[in-house]
This record gives C-alpha cells, sequence and structure tokens, in this order.
C-alpha cells in the first residue's frame, strides 16, 4: 500500500516522519500529473504547493482550523488528502468532483472559489464570526498566483491590521525564480524570529519600557525602528508590517522541515500574521516548469512529451486574435488590454507585435476598465480581452466610468457562454443579461469566426461602448482572412426563410443547432420557418421584429445565456415597446441555476441546447404531434454571414 493509500483524513499527516511526508509529496505529484494528462486542469500552480498542502495540514487541525484556498485551481493535493483520493480520477468531469474547493464536498473546503484574491477577506470574515462565537481557532488563507495585484486583497488586509483578529495569510510566491534571500540564512531567521521566546520576549520588553517615565516609549519606538530597519535591509515585509501584520519570509516553499517549523511557531502567535512562501511552479514535471503558463490551465496531455492534442480548427480567441493585430496595423491607435491573461485572450500574439500597445494590468479587472477610459478620452481606441465571468468583478467600472461617459472602448468577452469543465464560477451565462441592460452599450454575439471578425471591426468603428462575447473552444467555419468589415448597424441576419409558422431567433453558439433543428422540423412536421442570426443584443433589429412577429404563429429565442435577463427577455420588452402582441413565446436557455462542471457537449445536451434538444423543444411547445406533409420548399437557401453582413431583414 502506498503512502497516500493510508492518508484518508490530515490527521494521518501527523504520524508520519519527515522522510515519509516527503516519499508522500512525490506520489501526489505523480497522481496529479497522471489525472490531470486524462482530464485537463491546472497543473502548475497545484504542483508547486505540495510540501506547502502537506505542511498546513501536518500542522493545522482542519476543518475545525478553517483553511481557506485563493482561487481554488492550487487545491488538488488538498483534495487528495482530505478523503476524495479514490474520486480524483474524475476531477472536472461531469458530476465529479470539482477544480476547485467545494463546500458540498468536504468539510475541509470552507469557501466555494474559482475567482481569486477573495481568500483574505472571507478568512478574515471567519476569523471575525469565531471571535464572536468564543472559538478558539485558526484561520489560514493561502493566496497566489498574482492573486495579491487585485484590490480586493490590499482591502481585506487593512482591514485584517485594524481588526487584529488570529488570521494567518500564507503568500505562495509562486514566481520561476526563488529570491536570492531564501536560503539556510533566511529559514534560520525566520524559525529564530517565530519562535514562542522571541516574541514573549518583544511583549515583555515592550510592557518594561511602557512603565519607565519619560524614556520608555521613545526607546520602545527606537528599538522598533531599528527592528524594522533591519527586517527592511533583508526581507520584503515593510509593507505588510505597515498595514498591521507580523511579516515572516520568504522562505522556501519546497523544505518541509523548515515549513512546519515555522507554520509551528507562527501558531502559537495571535494577532494577524503573513507567512511569505516562496514556490516553484510546475515542481516536479520538467514541461511545467519550463512552460507554467502553458500547464496553467491545460487539456489533455501526453506525459513523456507533455504535448496537448493538436486541434482540427482554429479557435474563436485566434481569430479574435489575429484580426485584432490586423486591425492594429492599420490603425495605430489601436491599444490592447487584458488582466493576467494574455496567452488565455489570445493578447501573448498582440504583445509580440505591439510590446508598446500591449497592457497586462493583473488581477485587476476594475482598473483594467477605468484605465481603458481613460485612454479612449485621449484618442487611442483600447480593446479589454477579458473572460466573460471575470469582466463581473467590473461591472460598476463599466456603468459609471465608461457607459454613463459613453466613452467608446471595446470589451471582447473570451469564454462566453457555457465554458465546460471549469464549473460554476467560469460559466460565461450572465454576461447578456449584465450589460444589455446599461445604457450607451452595444452589445453584439458572432455566430462564428468569420462574423467575429466583422463584430470585432464594427465594434472599434462605433462611437459607443461596445461588447461582444465569443466562446471557449474552435469555430464551426473555416477563416483565411483576418480583416473585418463592419456589419450594418443593428441588423440582423435572415439565414432560412420558408414562412412564419416558427420564428426563430437564435444568437452565438446556438444559431447553427437552431438552423440545423429548424430545417429538421420543416422535413418532418412539414412546417415553415424563419431562422435568425440575431447578432445584436443591442440596438435590436426593430424593423426584422415589426415585419415577421405580428403573423408568426409562435416566435422561439434561443441562447447559451440563462434566460432570466438574457436575450429573450429584451425581444420580448421590445415587442412591447413596440407594441407588438405575438401570438405565443418561448424563451429557450439556461434555467435559473449556477451551470455545474463537465464537458460542454454533456451541458449543451442537458439543457437542451444542441440540435436535438432545441428540436424537441420546437415539437413540444407547437405541439406538433404527427408529420403533416414534406417540408415546403425553401424560399431563401441557408446563407452564411458576409463581409457586409449576409442578407439583412
Amino acid at each position: 500500500m502506498s503512502l497516500l493509500e493510508k492518508i484518508q483524513d490530515p490527521e494521518d499527516l501527523k504520524d508520519l516522519s519527515l522522510e515519509e511526508l516527503e516519499a508522500l509529496a512525490e506520489e501526489i505529484r505523480q497522481v496529479i500529473i497522471e489525472t490531470v494528462s486524462k482530464t485537463g486542469g491546472h497543473i502548475a500552480s497545484s504542483l508547486g504547493v505540495v510540501e506547502l498542502t502537506l505542511a498546513v495540514h501536518r500542522v493545522f487541525d482542519s476543518p475545525r482550523d478553517r483553511i481557506v484556498w485563493d482561487v481554488g485551481h492550487q487545491s488538488y493535493a488538498h483534495k487528495l488528502i482530505t478523503g476524495r483520493r479514490d474520486r480524483f480520477h474524475t476531477l472536472r468531469q461531469y458530476g465529479g468532483l470539482s477544480g476547485f474547493p467545494k463546500r458540498s464536498e468536504s468539510a475541509h473546503d470552507t469557501f466555494d472559489v474559482g475567482h481569486s484574491s477573495n481568500s483574505i477577506s472571507a478568512g478574515l470574515g471567519m476569523a471575525e464570526g469565531l471571535h464572536h462565537a468564543g472559538k478558539k481557532r485558526k484561520v489560514v488563507a493561502i493566496i497566489g498566483d498574482g492573486s495579491m495585484t487585485a484590490g480586493i486583497s490590499f482591502e481585506g488586509l487593512n482591514q485584517a491590521g485594524a481588526l487584529d483578529r488570529d488570521l494567518i495569510v500564507i503568500l505562495n510566491d509562486n514566481e520561476m525564480s526563488i529570491s536570492p534571500n531564501v536560503g539556510a540564512l533566511s529559514a534560520y531567521l525566520n524559525r529564530i524570529m517565530t519562535g514562542q521566546w522571541v516574541n514573549r520576549a518583544r511583549e515583555e520588553i515592550k510592557s518594561f519600557l511602557a512603565d519607565l517615565p519619560g524614556l520608555g516609549k521613545p526607546m520602545y519606538k527606537f528599538m522598533r525602528q531599528a527592528e524594522e530597519s533591519l527586517k527592511g535591509m533583508m526581507v520584503p515585509g515593510i509593507l505588510f508590517e505597515e498595514l498591521g501584520l507580523k511579516y515572516f519570509g520568504p522562505i522556501d516553499g519546497h523544505r518541509l522541515e523548515h515549513l512546519i517549523k515555522t507554520l509551528e511557531n507562527v501558531k502559537r502567535l495571535s494577532g494577524p500574521i503573513l507567512v511569505h512562501v516562496v514556490t516553484q511552479k510546475g515542481r516536479g514535471y520538467p514541461p511545467a516548469e519550463n512552460l507554467p503558463s502553458k500547464f496553467h490551465g491545460i487539456g489533455k496531455f501526453d506525459i513523456e512529451t507533455g504535448k496537448t492534442r493538436p486541434r482540427d480548427h482554429q479557435t474563436y480567441t485566434e481569430v479574435f486574435s489575429k484580426t485584432l493585430i490586423k486591425l492594429a496595423h492599420e490603425d495605430p491607435t489601436i491599444v490592447g488590454i487584458t488582466a493576467a491573461m494574455p496567452s488565455g485572450t489570445g493578447l501573448d500574439r498582440f504583445e509580440q507585435e505591439f510590446p508598446d500597445r500591449f497592457y497586462d494590468v493583473g488581477i485587476a479587472e476594475q482598473h483594467a476598465v477605468t484605465f481603458a477610459a481613460g485612454m479612449a478620452l485621449e484618442g487611442l481606441k483600447p480593446v479589454v480581452a477579458i473572460y466573460s465571468t471575470f469582466l463581473q468583478r467590473a461591472f460598476d467600472q463599466v456603468v459609471t466610468d465608461v457607459c454613463m461617459q459613453d466613452i467608446p472602448i471595446t470589451l471582447a468577452l473570451d469564454r462566453g457562454g457555457i465554458v465546460g469543465e471549469d464549473g460554476e464560477t467560469h460559466q460565461g451565462v450572465f454576461d447578456l443579461g449584465y450589460l444589455r441592460m446599461i445604457p450607451n452599450m452595444v452589445l453584439m454575439v458572432p455566430k462564428d469566426g468569420e462574423e467575429l471578425k466583422h463584430v470585432l471591426a464594427t465594434a472599434l468603428q462605433t462611437p459607443h461602448p461596445a461588447a461582444f462575447r465569443y466562446p471557449r473552444g474552435t469555430i464551426p467555419d473555416e477563416v483565411t482572412e483576418f480583416t473585418g468589415t463592419p456589419l450594418p448597424f443593428g441588423k440582423w441576419e435572415i439565414l432560412h426563410h420558408t414562412g412564419k409558422d416558427l420564428v426563430l431567433l437564435s444568437v452565438g453558439s446556438t444559431v447553427y443547432p437552431a438552423l440545423d433543428a429548424a430545417l429538421e422540423a420543416e422535413s418532418r412536421y412539414g412546417i415553415q420557418t424563419t431562422v435568425v442570426n440575431a447578432r445584436f443584443i443591442k440596438p435590436m433589429d426593430t424593423d426584422f421584429l415589426s415585419s415577421f412577429v405580428p403573423d408568426a404563429g409562435m416566435v422561439m429565442t434561443v441562447e447559451e445565456n440563462v434566460v432570466m435577463g438574457g436575450f429573450g427577455g429584451a425581444v420580448l420588452e421590445q415587442l412591447a415597446a413596440l407594441g407588438i402582441t405575438p401570438k405565443k413565446t418561448y424563451l429557450h436557455g439556461l434555467p435559473d441555476v449556477f451551470i455545474p462542471h463537465g464537458a460542454t457537449s454533456i451541458l449543451r445536451e442537458k439543457y437542451r441546447l444542441d440540435k436535438q434538444g432545441i428540436l424537441a423543444t420546437i415539437v413540444e411547445k407547437m405541439g406538433l404531434k404527427q408529420p403533416r406533409r414534406k417540408r415546403a420548399k425553401s424560399r431563401v437557401t441557408p446563407i452564411h454571414a458576409t463581409a457586409t453582413g449576409g442578407k439583412g431583414s
């Protein structure tokens, strides 16, 4: 039996020797590598925190002590030693383990996470709650991977220093190199400085000096200044000390003996503490060590080579990137902005072409949006490429700093719609709702790669804030030229028209499945349909609605977005404003729930957003019992988008 098989609970770690813990770390790394090669996932960061995970669980008593993981993609080792080893092979699979901490999975997961930088605030809240309940517990917030660049991290630290509760923040500094002051001397100093006798002596000296008339307080202040000066020469902790936290570090995050000793000493201390730990991303797996960005989040890969499976088609991200670069060559005012996701959004290629026109602001989405607004006011054309769910963090900035002032920036929302295995925190299924309601916003959704080019060009020439979303994954068409042409503004595209028994309005990734479903319905049931690519969510094509809806048998909208507040609701609102009452309507999309993790194909089937699901919905909602006649001959051949937008209404 392997060491890992013996670990059913973190308590089991306390009986292991240092040598056994080190052997266990290697077993855990092997399991992570083997599993993620089959499931995909966040491997580089998880490999980097194996020793840190073991040390934290060795020293603290989870779940009695609260351990909060920031972002959560660093939690794979945590899952393996908290009773989920037997299910680890289901990682990120539909019905299996989440790729992030999840309270419903384990008592050891204290907070559901997936976005970054909230661990300090959540941990501080727990510490304050425990204080009010009179419970003596430790709260440990493990933050890293760039999460400290977000404002909420410093907001949490600021209050932590003021409240003076028992909160231990472990800053996992996982840059590629370990700074020079990480070594035997630094480790020795931290073991000494965190020892009980040093801190007890410090408090006793403070008390003694405070009682000396006249000289006590000046003398203590001098000693503190001397201590800070010494620490400032050796460690980068003055900022945290000024915020009111005791700072220890940096220490090597792969030396278990030093980690455990430091954490044991820190555990005895009271008040807010920050422990600075330096780890190496991808530790123990050379491909991930050499290419940590690639292995931050990766699909299935070959363990021997580290290579992923080649794609058959281009991705939406690639088309966006290449088109933006082409347009930027023609227009020197175009600049690219991202929030710590240059490779994920495709802006890494833009940076290579235009290094002086590219800005990575770190995990600071709020700043990214307002930064873009300021640039636009000075004549630039900022394109902010950001994941759909990450833009949620900057909602106020989109409203107040951009749309209220009608400042023309472009928001390119990658990962719009169902994302898949990353689950609830990453599903981009709210953007149509939270963006369409803002005055001055132009909102678009391309149906394929070809149309994505034209949507980007449209956004850049629009004198208003413009946003468009596109899905994760490959495009359904082929794109060879990357020059976009602005679309007819606010005009939809009729893809198929034989009649108006059913007017089917679809957007984005649902357009082609909806078209296929309508053609199948015509073939089987003899109904006549009109299928529309409603690429403009705002403004809408009111001419089309006025012409086609009044005498339509049924109007059905299809979207890969939550129905509540989404595209379908916008159609009904527009019809009401036009004074049009449709005979029958149905809004088809995602329900009022958080969408779980799983393959996109499984989720689209589950929520009836694939061809068969849309067809079944048409049959059900129209009450189509028996085939009536052969499909009527189409009066308009199904067409795809063209540079001018295809057939407008």
